[in-house]
């Protein structure tokens, strides 16, 4: 909607002449900055820029504290609807067993279902830096067993002594 933090209020406008809108929401044209300010502090509110760029600005009578209030409680619940796109980690080793393996992509289902992203880590340890091959086996291995439930977003690549793919969630 306005920018809070950006806005000009009161005595901070200094143009000659401003569009002015009531409280109301109705226009009562264009006038000069001290005749709008005046008007706003008649009707013990605030004058408050809401379109700087426009020829003349447009400003709007209001209660700019209640204003400011509303627009922080619409922000908020804005910020509650968003999904935040959390990332989950699993971590898988080398030599990891077939079970082990299952138990942890049905964990990564689970999450993959409930909407977030899994980031997939196969950590090389001491000299198994010389078997990467074994570990991109581990890792398509994993891919094939939660492949109905997420899609490969970015491909197993070696980032420092760790292999990281990443999946999300199918739609």
């Amino acid at each position: 909607m306005y920018l809070i933090k950006t806005a000009e209020i009161n005595e901070e406008i200094r143009d000659l002449e401003v569009r002015v809108i009531d409280e109301d929401n109705e226009q009562l044209g264009v006038m000069s900055g001290k005749e709008a300010f005046a008007l706003a502090q008649e009707k013990k509110l605030d004058l408050v820029k809401i379109a700087p760029g426009a020829k003349p600005p447009v400003c709007k009578i209001m209660d700019f504290g209640k204003f400011r209030y509303e627009q922080q409680k619409k922000d908020k619940e804005a910020r509650k609807k968003q999904k935040s796109g959390i990332v989950k980690e699993i971590r898988l080793g080398l030599n990891i067993e077939t079970n082990d393996l299952e138990t942890k992509a049905k964990n990564a289902i689970k999450f993959l279902q409930s909407g977030d992203k899994v980031k997939v880590s196969l950590r090389f340890k001491g000299r198994e830096m010389g078997y990467t091959q074994q570990g991109f086996e581990v890792i398509k291995k994993f891919s094939q067993v939660i492949e109905e439930a997420g899609a490969l977003e970015a491909p197993a690549k070696l980032e420092g002594r760790s292999l990281v793919a990443t999946y999300a969630p199918k739609k």
